[in-house]
């Protein structure tokens, strides 16, 4: 079973995070939110809270196979800041682990110089911070171990390329009918 750290900090885009959680989770993916704040529960963009699995710390992350990092302002910024996080992501683009990230969370990439050359897409207006990506103008880009998003109107397409990429498309399509997607 594969496993994937969603990371969450107040200011997430709740929906881009939960999309992500509920349809990984029916494709039995493993999925553990993690907090970057001192806190589990996690105030989102739109002032719900949400009770993260652990806080930063409580693993050491590299039993997973994927790291998605929901978009949002400010938690995109509060994920950016974090230095412990941002190891995590560099020991994972040196394993060639998965590292997807959807809405403004591409930038954390980018900030960090890990999109040089890859094809990459953000949610309009942040495209500057994808610092030396191709930038597309799909909805859902994946290009080698990067995975990225648009936005909000994308979640659930972001979502059924990670079960793509991590279980099947098979496992994809029949939880895109479960949903009744498209």
């Amino acid at each position: 079973m594969s496993k994937v750290y969603v990371f969450m900090a107040d200011g997430t885009e709740e929906v881009e995070a939960l999309t992500v959680i509920d349809l990984l989770r029916r494709a039995k993916v493993n999925v553990v939110t993690v907090s970057v704040m001192e806190k589990k529960q996690v105030m989102t963009s739109h002032k719900i809270g949400v009770e993260a699995d652990e806080l930063y710390g409580e693993s050491d992350y590299m039993d997973g196979d994927m790291i998605v990092l929901p978009g949002g302002m400010p938690g995109t910024t509060h994920l950016k800041n974090h230095e412990a996080l941002r190891k995590v992501l560099f020991a994972y683009k040196d394993a060639g682990k998965y590292l997807a990230a959807i809405c403004a969370a591409p930038s954390v990439y980018g900030w960090n110089g890990m999109l040089e050359g890859k094809k990459a897409i953000c949610y309009p207006g942040y495209e500057e911070e994808l610092k030396g990506a191709i930038v597309t103008n799909e909805g859902v880009v994946t290009d080698g171990q990067f995975i990225t998003s648009k936005g909000l109107g994308t979640a659930i397409d972001f979502s059924l390329e990670l079960i793509t990429l991590l279980v099947n498309a098979e496992t994809a399509e029949n939880i895109a009918k479960a949903v009744q997607y498209k």
